[in-house]
Order: C-alpha cells, then structure tokens, then sequence
C-alpha cells in the first residue's frame, strides 16, 4: 500500500539553486560534450597554466635563495633551499631602486587618474548625440587610431614644449587611448535616455548627470579601463629611455632593465655583488618580483568586472 501525504495546494516543492562553480545549463541544440573532449580540454588548460606559472616560480624561488644556493644550482633554482629576503632588503635599503619605485608609483597614480578625467570626459560628450562637432571630433579621434606621427615628431614636440627631463614626458605623451574612450562611448550611450532625460526635467546639468548617474552605472568599465591605464603607466619604460636623462628621474622598468643587462647598477648593490655577499641573479629576480607585484595584486579584484565592463562597452551603442 502506498502512504499519501497531505501537502497544501499552494505549497510548491523546493527547488535547488544551482552550485556557484556549477557549470550554466547547456542549451537544447547543443550536443553534451565527450569524456574525451572535456579531457583534452583539461589538459590543454593545464599545459596553458603550467606555461605561464612554472616561469614565475623559478623567478619568485630564485629571488629568494642565497648567492650559495645559486651558485650550486648553476643559475635559476626550481627547488628552493630554505629563504633569504637579502635581495629585497638591499634593494629596498633606500638606494636607486626605492627612488625608481616611488617615481612608478607616483606616475601611475598621477597618469592614471589624469587619462581617466580625460578619457570620461572625452567619452560622455561624445556619447550625447548632437553635442557641439560631435561627428568631426569622433571622426579626428578614429584617424588617429590608423595614423600617427611618429618617433621623431613627437620627441620634437615633447622637447619644443618644454618636458625633457621632467615627469610630465612620462605621463602626456600617452595620457589618452582613442580604443578605452570608445569603449567608454559605448557603454554610456547604452544607459537609458529615458533616465538622463528624467534628471533634466529635475534641473540635473551635465555635470551632476555624470557624477551622479553616469559614472556610478559604469563602474565595471571604469574600473577595467582604469587598470588598462594604470598597467600601462607602470610597465612603461620607452618614453623614460628617450625622454629622460637623469638616472635619479627613471622608473622601475627603466632601472631593472639596467640591473638585469648589468649596464649599471647602484653603488650599494654594486659592491655587495663585487664582494660576493649578493648573487645578481637574486636581485635581477628580485627586481622582476617587485615589478610584476602590484599588477598581480590589483588584477583578482577587477578581475569580475572584465566580462561585463568589456563586453558590454563593445557590444552597446
């Protein structure tokens, strides 16, 4: 005999939320992929990853061992014997190297929040369609992408206009990217016009629309475009090469660029390296550690507004 059980009417069954890292359903035309398929999948994902960590494992070990330890290994070490921060605490002691990292630091923050005034200003008045020589201006920013001045006019210009030897020449010669304010352009015009218009009948200026509608409804985009700017800012070292002369002036990529071709290195360093107490492969890799740090810290966190910043900019408008 089977037991029947008296449930309300209205009562529904429970219904199971799909898994966080639960894979999204598959639509109905598409085939379920073969035990071979996701396998190899796998695998190529796992070589792809074991690619890209193996190289900055050997880095971060090899900054962290003893001139003894290196010596042993004949170079790069990939099993560390014991830690030693030797490296970090003479490049971090006061010398060239901490100078060359606060000149980065202040330089992307500066450059940074400079392209991103322009590059949102540029790209909400672009975005209002009729806005005074909108097309002419849209049609100047394109030609720009496909043609450019080159080397030589623009070291002219930098020096006709006063910035040699000053940090402005890292920051102005490439303040504005045509391709982040198009991206910007796109996803503003995809905000509703019904809700810019209902903020003009309550008396909003341009102004108060921007800092009070716009930009808090791209803050995916912005944030994604803010770090294209500011890994740019940091990893750069051309305009430094040409622009700048005093070696007190130069970034960090300038500076470890010097330190791993062994052009010139810090008094400090260098006599610790001649006396044999440092190996200068631990500070070349020490250099690089500290390079790519602050990139990989930053990335995790604006790493969930890629998809939505991105795509939606491109696709929109």
């Amino acid at each position: 005999m089977t037991a029947v059980l008296d449930t309300p009417a209205d009562e529904k069954p429970a219904v199971r939320k799909p898994s966080r890292w639960a894979a999204p359903p598959r639509p109905a035309w598409e085939e379920e992929p073969s035990k071979a398929g996701v396998a190899g999948k796998g695998l190529v994902l796992g070589i792809a990853c074991l690619a890209i960590l193996f190289p900055l494992w050997i880095v971060i070990v090899t900054s962290l061992q003893s001139k003894q330890t290196i010596d042993e290994a004949g170079g790069l070490v990939m099993i560390p014997k014991g830690i030693t921060f030797i490296a970090y605490q003479e490049l971090l002691r006061g010398g060239q190297v901490q100078k060359a990292a606060l000149v980065s630091v202040g330089v992307t923050l500066v450059g940074t929040l400079f392209s991103m005034t322009v590059s949102i200003l540029c790209a909400y008045g672009l975005s209002r369609v009729g806005s005074l020589a909108h097309r002419w201006i849209l049609m100047t920013l394109l030609a720009t992408m496909f043609f450019g001045a080159g080397l030589i006019p623009t070291y002219l210009l930098v020096q006709s206009l006063g910035l040699m030897d000053t940090y402005l020449a890292l920051i102005l010669p490439s303040a504005v990217s045509v391709f982040n304010i198009l991206v910007l352009r796109s996803f503003f015009m995809g905000i509703s016009p019904e809700l810019i218009d209902s903020a003009r009948i309550d008396g909003a200026g341009d102004w108060r629309i921007l800092w009070k509608i716009v930009m808090p409804l791209s803050r995916a985009v912005l944030a994604v475009i803010a770090l294209f700017y500011a890994v740019g800012y940091w990893s750069a070292w051309f305009n430094a090469s040409i622009y700048l002369t005093d070696q007190d002036m130069m970034p960090l990529q300038n500076v470890m660029i010097q330190l791993v071709q062994k052009q010139e290195r810090p008094v400090g360093l260098a006599a610790q390296i001649n006396t044999g107490q440092l190996s200068p492969l631990a500070i070349q890799m020490a250099v690089m550690v500290m390079a790519l740090l602050p990139v990989a810290v930053l990335s995790p966190f604006v790493q969930k507004h890629f998809k939505k910043g991105m795509l939606t900019g491109a696709v929109k408008g």
